[in-house]
Formats: C-alpha cells, structure tokens, sequence
C-alpha cells in the first residue's frame, strides 16, 4: 500500500489556503448571507474561526478537514500537516460598502469560484483519494499545493487593486494545475473507483474556466 503522507500533506496546505480565502470574504464582508459569495452550500463547507483584534488568522481544525483525511495515516505523517498550517495576517479592512462595479463583482465572483472550488477538490482528495491510494499508487505533486497556500497567504495580505487581481488568478491558474496534475495521475489507474474520481475533478475543472 502507498503511504498517504504526501496526499494528507497536500490536503493540508489546501485547507490552510481554503481558511485564508474565506477569512479573506469574511472580513470584506462578501461570505455573509445566504446568497453572498462564498457563502456555505452544503456540509463540505469548511468553518473558520473568527478574526483576532491583532487580525491573525486563527483557523480552526473543521470537522471532516484534515482529521478525515488523515483518518488512515499513522500519527508520526500527520504531524507533517500539522507543522504544515500556518496563518497570513489580514490588513485591518473596513467592511465592504462601497459601490458594486462590474470590475469588484467579477472579482468577487473569481474569489468564490475558487473558494468553492477548493472545498470541492478537498472533499475528493478526502473521500474518493485517499481510498483509491490505499489501493494503487499515484504521483501526489506536493509542491504545487505549497505553492497554492502560499499565494493565498500572499493574497490575503493586498488591498485591492492591480497586485490582488494578480494574486486571485495566479490562486485560479495554480488551483487548476493541482486538478490537471491530479487527473494524470489517476488516468492509468484501471478501477471504477478511479474514473469516479476523474469525473469529479473535471467537473470542478469546468467551474474554473480561464479567465
């Protein structure tokens, strides 16, 4: 059996990146309500702890996070997600009230794209992944998901303008590379198990159209 350390790790970075993001709408003030942006759809959605007078990132382990994907991985691997969460320090934003342009609702749009499409992609490496690893081997590209949470981080520390709108599509370009990457390395795989999988990554896919 393949060790799962490297897939529990990405899933790691992955959920960090995912708990920055909807900080991020949480303190814009664009996750709220039931129809706001990044606004939870289903039990996937990953609750966050709430922001800090110093404004650090106090994410919380969720429920169905990181443990359940680390429910089949010795405690000596799981500590190389544990070391591997860390935190962004949000500028002090005011709450969003200013006019909705064309420009700020298709950013808005691209941030919820992707925090949606986070979560979605953490639910698959938990419940179909990580079963399948159990079974076969397949390449995990740890490197891109570091990658992902880093440029989260960053993003989180912008204000908006020129360099957010750079960081949310290089967050949006890294995001697909990771699914791309993913799918690849299930495309040998001969099980049903697998081609379940692939469905669900192309469709999260086909939520983040280039933009």
């Amino acid at each position: 059996m393949a060790s799962p350390a490297p897939l529990v790790a990405s899933i790691g970075h992955q959920m960090v990146a995912l708990q920055t993001l909807q900080l991020l709408q949480q303190e814009w003030g664009w996750g709220e309500g039931p129809g706001a942006p990044g606004s939870p759809r289903g039990p996937d959605h990953v609750p966050v702890a709430p922001i800090g007078r110093s404004g650090q990132l106090r994410a919380r382990r969720a429920p169905g996070s990181e443990e359940g994907a680390a429910a089949w991985v010795s405690s000596p691997e799981t500590e190389a997600v544990r070391g591997a969460e860390g935190g962004a320090e949000l500028l002090p934003f005011p709450r969003d009230s200013r006019p909705c342009t064309l420009a700020r609702m298709a950013m808005r749009s691209a941030l919820a794209r992707v925090v949606d499409s986070t979560s979605e992609l953490v639910s698959v490496e938990q419940t179909l992944l990580g079963p399948l690893l159990q079974e076969r081997s397949f390449p995990i590209h740890l490197k891109d998901s570091v990658e992902f949470r880093n440029i989260c981080s960053h993003l989180a520390l912008q204000i908006e303008g020129q360099q957010f709108d750079r960081d949310l599509n290089a967050a949006h370009q890294c995001l697909k590379t990771i699914v791309k990457k993913l799918i690849q390395s299930l495309a040998n795989l001969p099980s049903d198990a697998h081609v379940v999988a692939c469905a669900s990554l192309r469709q999260i896919l086909q939520n983040l159209p280039d933009v």
